[in-house]
């Protein structure tokens, strides 16, 4: 594709001919594609594997919608890129990535839409009905995520500057290390010459900046590498055995038809708003990060219109069936290293959304298991931790480190009996008090409900106190104690839900009340020890 321009700099000078698609796009394209094919496979996985939710739906009503949003997401930065490319006279701008995120799929898939999934089916629900009505929830959340980030496209800037980095990036750094990981890192030793082949590769390839044959990149080699050792020592019987043969192909077309259906969700995603907002605000600094890494490489994309996009892509996703939010990926500056322009975005966006519609991208997904896909989500993981020490403040570690904890908290839920799978009666009796205190698990349980706003603050406090600001430290603290009066953080209900702390009685009462003067107590503490004079520098 080629436009021609006349110069700004010599009016007089004869049309110059552009390119704003190049060979390199083709390099692009495919990273992008494997990258958002391995975000749709771990919803699949996930889901129809873990959780054993209906593929059907999954395949056929909330893979459409979802890539019809990166779809939309993709031509509108397409646009962008050509609109920069004409205004500055440039042919070697790249557009703006964008695909389906990583961490919050991730976290939807397991802390939203799987315990959901088993909560409607506990109320009484046949599989299908629970499944529909997960659907919708799915879709209430992009809507509710959607307009979140469309509010903050106008004053995200504003937030980056009142939660500092280490609270931003330390609760995702968090989700990354446990979630993302740790359990697919188990996954990975269930198939270890599958696992850690493909992990050597990523870890050679894209870690340690070795060369590959052919300059391929090292997160497609490795997941061609995997996909071949899978399918080729599995039938051998040396794959372990979690192997499962390749299904016959199915023709699956769905059309991502606007729909209403995201209000009869829109009841059931209160017990999940203290995940589901925190995913949204965390995409808007991203998207902020993202566009200043991009204008680090040349290319100066305007913020607003960048989150903005982002914000509308989850909102069509959203109306018409999906539950991921899109957003637009860190790596911008390596796509340009690749050679990609304007053109590799447009390709991305009509596979993806045509593969939705047609369905072989339910087909492609169905082909890579969990053991192919970890050395990916492992890669995802590392990345995303260092970033958080990388681009805090060195004095910060400290704030980062502690963010952890809550992240920790939720993992070994996870793994020792989620709480949205308890009975409300057995909970209760897990968080009793005893005559040794509350038992160590009704603890991990509550520290690990609400955990990504959690170790926002509990960061937020160590780095205002680490640079001597005390009245943010105690704010950080007197919020933390508020939303624990509300749920918000350190839920007493089962599933983490929201409540009004008048309405608690008995044991839930009196744990969300000692919580809060937790809280409280060492806001007041900090604030006596702020009143006593400084030490002198180097005493």
């Amino acid at each position: 594709w080629r436009w021609n321009r006349v110069s700004s700099a010599a009016v007089s000078s004869a049309p110059i001919h552009r390119r704003w698609s190049v060979a390199g796009d083709l390099n692009g394209f495919f990273g992008l594609v494997v990258d958002n094919l391995a975000v749709m496979a771990i919803l699949a996985n996930f889901l129809v594997v873990l959780f054993k939710f209906p593929a059907d739906i999954v395949y056929t009503r909330m893979f459409p919608g979802t890539a019809f949003g990166v779809l939309v997401g993709d031509l509108i930065y397409t646009w962008m890129a050509v609109r920069l490319a004409r205004r500055t006279g440039r042919d070697d701008v790249t557009a703006m990535p964008l695909g389906i995120d990583t961490p919050t799929t991730f976290g939807l898939a397991l802390l939203v839409l799987g315990p959901a999934f088993a909560g409607f089916k506990q109320k009484g629900l046949d599989e299908h009905a629970a499944a529909i009505a997960t659907w919708h929830l799915g879709m209430a959340a992009m809507i509710v995520m959607g307009l979140l980030k469309l509010v903050l496209s106008f004053a995200g800037e504003w937030v980056g500057r009142a939660v500092p980095r280490a609270g931003l990036l330390g609760s995702i750094a968090g989700i990354a290390l446990m979630l993302i990981g740790f359990l697919p890192i188990v996954e990975l030793l269930r198939v270890p010459v599958v696992g850690f082949v493909g992990l050597g590769v990523v870890l050679y390839a894209v870690v340690a900046k070795g060369r590959l044959p052919g300059n391929m990149p090292g997160v497609l080699a490795a997941f061609l590498v995997g996909l071949a050792l899978y399918y080729s020592l599995g039938p051998l019987g040396l794959a372990g055995p979690s192997y499962h043969a390749p299904g016959t192909f199915t023709l699956r077309f769905a059309l991502p038809v606007p729909s209403l259906g995201f209000i009869d969700g829109l009841g059931s995603t209160v017990p999940y708003l203290p995940l589901i907002l925190p995913f949204g605000l965390l995409m808007v600094i991203g998207g902020i990060n993202v566009t200043e890494s991009a204008r680090a490489a040349g290319d100066d994309y305007r913020t607003r219109d960048i989150l903005l996009t982002e914000a509308f892509s989850t909102l069509v996703a959203g109306l018409c069936g999906g539950v991921a939010q899109t957003t637009p990926y860190i790596g911008q500056p390596a796509y340009k290293k690749m050679g990609a322009r304007c053109g590799y975005t447009l390709l991305t966006g009509v596979f993806v959304g045509l593969g939705g519609v047609f369905g072989y991208l339910s087909n492609l997904v169905e082909l890579v298991p969990l053991a192919v896909l970890a050395p990916i989500l492992v890669f995802v993981s590392i990345e995303i931790t260092a970033q958080a020490f990388d681009a805090t403040p060195k004095r910060h570690a400290a704030a980062v480190v502690f963010s952890f904890f809550p992240s920790i908290a939720r993992m070994l839920a996870i793994k020792l009996g989620d709480p949205s799978y308890v009975p409300p009666e057995r909970f209760a009796r897990l968080l009793s008090s005893t005559d040794q205190g509350m038992p160590e698990l009704g603890v991990i349980v509550a520290l690990g409900n609400g955990f990504i706003i959690t170790a926002m603050i509990w960061a937020t406090f160590v780095a205002a106190l680490v640079d001597r600001r005390t009245r943010a430290a105690v704010a950080a603290l007197v919020t933390g104690a508020g939303l624990t009066l509300f749920g918000v953080i350190h839920s007493v209900e089962p599933g983490g839900g929201l409540y009004l702390p008048w309405a608690l009685s008995g044991v839930g009462r009196m744990l969300a009340l000692q919580f809060a003067a937790g809280y409280l107590a060492l806001a007041a503490l900090i604030a006596l020890l702020s009143l006593q004079r400084e030490p002198p520098a180097g005493a």
